[in-house]
């Protein structure tokens, strides 16, 4: 039998016999046919065009035999299947409004060979029913696109951003390349930003976030701050930004724990205990924070404690070096384990008010050197500084990248008509 094809594609040459006028003559004429050519449709490893495809979404209560059950032909056993399946991905995790695809061949039987289940915008589960049935997880090809932006603030960062058309995950790269080095709380108008950075995209079309900003320059109070993405280790990928000078745009701790929308109490000898009703020392600093708001390591460390007391609720306290430890109060949930390495900007636990607390936030307590200090009132060391070794060639790199984001032209507000 011809392939498809090969059929689409053949160039069909028909001939007919004509009388040439006021001769008699016959005359052979060739027509040609374009071809027709079907262009593959490739996704989850194979050409759709190929299929019959059965596409619906997992209902509530449903089981794996209920999504399939109804399509598999003699031969093949749904039990094997889910078995089958259930060695690479737990089938009690397949949730109700996930979509889920089964590919049939194009035949009398209209014979099932494949079951497609996504698991996120990037990842899909494949079940091939084939002689030997076969599953496993992959996923949807990513692509990048290299874009620049720019903005001036009228009243906070986020609406610059969004005025433009840049995501959350945009906001956030921005704001934590800049979080040692600009106060986000004092930013003034007329402040302004650009940037050059790469999004992903799945399969060519579904957007799927910023994969990385390679370059920005954030202007406040008439002052630049230069942040360029560079690779310190090629082996480990290892990267971090540093300013057009070469220097880390890093400290060794973070200013705050948390995204609060208040400093509500700060390190103190006297306060007044909202919930004890006396007057006692208040050695930590209190962030309020909505319930559930992510709690992140101030700097790299080791779990030390993770724990809960009457006082505190759910804490957590993490040793940073022979002379620095922090410790998090109130969380309603811990996330970390003691012994654990965190990194600087993991998230530990989430906010609460467990313990003596009598609303959301978090208490920050500070060490140094075994004694516990206001931080806001340290002389605090900036994090590691590039290599001597790697200079020269950092601002090779750089070179090139400042001259582009330079010639970039901020965009201004429009003017208040």
């Amino acid at each position: 039998m011809m392939n498809k094809y090969f059929i689409a594609g053949i160039a069909l040459a028909l001939s007919f016999t004509a009388c040439k006028e006021n001769t008699g003559e016959s005359v052979i004429e060739i027509v040609k046919i374009t071809p027709k050519i079907v262009k593959p449709l490739m996704k989850y490893g194979f050409d759709l065009n190929e299929y019959e495809i059965i596409a619906d979404t997992v209902k509530n209560g449903a089981t794996f035999n209920d999504l399939i059950v109804h399509h598999i032909v003699k031969g093949q056993s749904a039990y094997q299947t889910a078995n089958r399946l259930n060695e690479i991905y737990d089938l009690r995790r397949i949730q109700a409004g996930k979509p889920f695809k089964i590919l049939k061949r194009k035949d009398s039987l209209h014979t099932p060979e494949a079951f497609i289940y996504e698991l996120s915008k990037m990842d899909y589960v494949v079940v091939k029913f084939n002689d030997t049935i076969a599953a496993y997880i992959d996923k949807h090809p990513i692509s990048f696109k290299r874009k620049t932006a720019s903005g001036t603030i009228k009243s906070t960062l986020s609406e610059a951003m969004q005025d433009e058309g840049l995501g959350i995950s945009a906001i956030y790269e921005l704001s934590d390349i800049y979080r040692w080095s600009i106060d986000f709380f004092k930013l003034q108008k007329g402040d302004r930003f650009k940037m050059i950075y790469k999004e992903r995209y799945i399969n060519d079309s579904i957007y799927a976030g910023i994969e990385s900003i390679e370059a920005a320059v954030f202007e406040t109070d008439q002052t630049p701050f230069y942040a360029f993405d560079y690779t310190t280790d090629t082996v480990t990928q290892m990267s971090d930004y540093y300013d057009e000078k070469g220097k880390t745009l890093r400290s060794f701790f973070l200013k705050a724990p948390v995204n609060y929308s208040r400093i509500s109490s700060r390190f103190t000898k006297r306060r007044f205990h909202p919930v004890q009703k006396r007057w006692k020392a208040h050695k930590g600093t209190d962030y309020a924070a909505g319930y559930g708001t992510p709690i992140v390591a101030t700097a790299n460390g080791t779990v030390t404690k993770s724990s809960y007391t009457g006082g505190n609720g759910n804490y957590v306290k993490i040793k940073h070096s022979s002379t620095y430890s922090t410790q998090y109060l109130h969380m309603t949930k811990r996330k970390v384990k003691v012994g654990q390495r965190v990194k600087q900007g993991q998230i530990i636990g989430t906010v609460g008010s467990t313990g003596l607390a009598t609303g959301p936030h978090v208490c920050y307590r500070f060490w140094v050197n075994g004694r516990q200090v206001d931080p806001y009132k340290q002389n605090l060391p900036s994090a590691e500084p590039l290599p001597q070794a790697k200079m020269e060639e950092y601002l090779q790199f750089v070179a090139p990248l400042k001259v582009e984001i330079d010639q970039l032209p901020f965009k201004e507000s429009n003017p208040i008509l």
